[in-house]
């Protein structure tokens, strides 16, 4: 098997983490996404997502998603225990890794995607293209409620009045 990586990226880093806990060293092949490698019809064929990590067993099927490599180690690989025991336990690691994906991992990288100017017109992560609006719709809603963008936030405000005045944004 073979871990497809970016070293610099976080999500393959969680793999890392959880790898290097249980002790397991598994082959990795990096993907250049500065580069764009995981653009490359090479690598969709490997993963239509076009993200890392991916797991490749040695039949050729594969896992694209963290939580998902990390239960198949764990339960291939069940000492040290990392996900819990019983039938509670792992359900709890799930639903904790799932708040903190939802109300931290994702804001920042919604963030991160705002403010890389390689990352421009990459809303979201996968095979597509897509303009940030979802955190137009965010930062406007967040005003709903007399949460405006901090005046030391220069860049986020520049950011906000040029997508603000897209006609899309009247929507």
């Amino acid at each position: 098997m073979k871990l497809y990586d970016y070293r610099l990226a976080p999500n393959p880093r969680r793999v890392r983490i959880f790898l290097a806990e249980k002790g397991i060293t598994v082959p990795t092949v990096q993907v250049d996404l500065r580069a764009g490698e995981q653009f490359t019809p090479e690598f969709r064929s490997i993963n239509s997502e076009c993200t890392v990590p991916v797991l490749e067993f040695d039949d050729g099927r594969r896992i694209a998603e963290v939580i998902a490599i990390c239960l198949y180690f764990e339960l291939a690989h069940p000492e040290p225990v990392l996900m819990g025991v019983g039938a509670q336990d792992p359900a709890i690691v799930a639903d904790w890794h799932h708040r903190i994906e939802r109300q931290g991992f994702w804001a920042v990288g919604d963030a991160f995607r705002n403010s890389a100017p390689g990352l421009k017109g990459r809303a979201l992560p996968g095979p597509d293209d897509y303009e940030q609006i979802s955190a137009l719709v965010t930062v406007n809603f967040a005003a709903r409620i007399n949460l405006a963008i901090p005046e030391g936030c220069s860049h986020l405000r520049r950011w906000h009045e040029t997508v603000s005045a897209r006609s899309s944004a009247a929507a």
